[in-house]
């Protein structure tokens, strides 16, 4: 687990005030309490992901919000279709694959 202060130090750029009003907002949700908080690695990450956001990207605290449930739907997603492709690899079925293949070829949006 990692610490406040520790993150601070791996994260250059962030500060113990800006993790505490992050926290607050609900963008990052550590473990623990108040003056207690122990973050994973995805945590870490995910401060990496709102500091480069804010800082090279100049998205606004208004924006971040949006920005960041966007990126969670499109990680939430890529999973999902990492899960469907795993199945269908194991998938005895190669008419299944087969068919599956043709509708989505059939239903690819044109270049």
């Amino acid at each position: 687990m990692i610490t406040m202060d520790m993150l601070c130090v791996r994260v250059e750029r962030v500060t113990p005030a800006e993790l505490e009003d992050w926290i607050a907002r609900a963008w990052i949700r550590p473990d623990g309490e108040p003056g207690f908080y122990r973050f994973q690695p995805i945590d870490e990450a995910r401060v990496r992901l709102i500091v480069e956001l804010r800082y090279d990207l100049r998205i606004d605290d208004e924006a971040l919000p949006l920005v960041l449930s966007l990126l969670d739907q499109l990680y939430a997603e890529r999973r999902h279709l990492g899960r469907v492709r795993d199945a269908l690899a194991r998938a005895d079925a190669t008419s299944l694959r087969e068919t599956l293949a043709r509708i989505l070829d059939e239903t690819a949006p044109e270049s």
